[in-house]
């Protein structure tokens, strides 16, 4: 079954996600907000990691990890699709368990209504 997470594209979209609401947790700080023409039955969701976290090999392994953590978030957890949420990681997330970075994002999203 192909998830319906679709990445934003615009650099509009961006803006007012930075400027709206956030939550942060020692690996990650999520900014979530409405957007205008956002389509309801898909989660718009993108992924930043920064150039000061490693290389692209890092990076990438991050962007990674939090796919999964969020393709299951979509099946596991009640999301609300009226928001668009941008999730930019932190360094911890390289180094730690994933099961414990799985479940502290699964509590952040869980506190987003």
């Amino acid at each position: 079954m192909k998830s319906k997470l679709l990445a934003l594209s615009k650099n509009e979209d961006f803006r007012s996600l930075l400027k709206s609401k956030k939550i942060s947790n020692k690996y990650a700080t999520i900014f979530f907000g409405r957007l205008h023409n956002k389509n309801k039955n898909n989660l718009n969701i993108s992924f930043v990691t920064k150039k000061k976290i490693g290389n692209a090999v890092k990076r990438n392994k991050i962007k990674r990890r939090l796919r999964n953590i969020m393709n299951d978030a979509y099946k596991k957890t009640s999301m609300n699709f009226n928001y668009s949420y941008l999730v930019i990681a932190k360094s911890t997330m390289l180094n730690n368990d994933f099961k414990k970075i799985k479940e502290t994002l699964f509590l952040e999203f869980e506190k987003i209504k």
